[in-house]
């Protein structure tokens, strides 16, 4: 998708852009957790999911594949920076949960980052679609798994019913956030 505005640049500068603005998302999907958690408290990571809105940005925005770097990528980065800090955030009981769970929102908004490029409304249906997924198949991992998982279904469902705020919250903001962004570059790219 972010390949409709950068039309006239060159393969290595694409591959650099799109590396930055994973680097960034990543590092988002690190920080933004932290400040919830400060602000909101240990629930608040479960109310507010805010390691899904850089994900959820970087589908839409990069596509599939880049998307799914980020997804995947920004559970294990956490994980290993907050560990070293001594309070692991995702624990380490819910990381491949998580690892799963973002790939999936990851690749599903990915997956509309070319409707969305000829269409920004389509960035409302992309992270519908992403977040059902992507919480339908962290259940449904814990589901097959909790013999072997601290989590259970019961407890992860309840948690998704804690989340359900964070999720329509983002469900409207994240596309506005790609619909600006758009309109941001495409204004960029006229001015070139």
């Amino acid at each position: 998708m972010i390949e409709s505005v950068l039309t006239f640049k060159s393969v290595k500068t694409k591959i650099a852009t799109k590396t930055l603005i994973s680097v960034g998302l990543v590092a988002l999907a690190v920080v933004l957790p932290q400040l919830v958690h400060l602000a909101a408290g240990a629930a608040g990571g479960v109310k507010w999911l805010p390691m899904y809105l850089p994900v959820l940005i970087g589908g839409c925005l990069l596509g599939t594949w880049w998307g799914l770097g980020v997804g995947i990528m920004s559970p294990i980065t956490s994980f290993l920076i907050t560990l070293a800090a001594g309070n692991p955030m995702p624990a380490l009981e819910r990381l491949p949960f998580m690892i799963c769970e973002l790939a999936v929102f990851a690749a599903v908004s990915g997956a509309f980052s070319k409707h969305i490029a000829k269409n920004k409304w389509m960035a409302f249906p992309a992270v519908l679609f992403a977040q059902i997924s992507g919480r339908a198949v962290f259940l449904t991992l814990v589901a097959i798994f909790q013999t072997v998982s601290p989590l259970s279904v019961t407890a992860v469902w309840a948690q998704i019913q804690t989340g359900l705020l964070g999720l329509v919250l983002q469900a409207a903001v994240v596309p506005l956030l790609i619909i600006g962004l758009l309109k941001l570059l495409s204004k960029d790219k006229k001015n070139d």
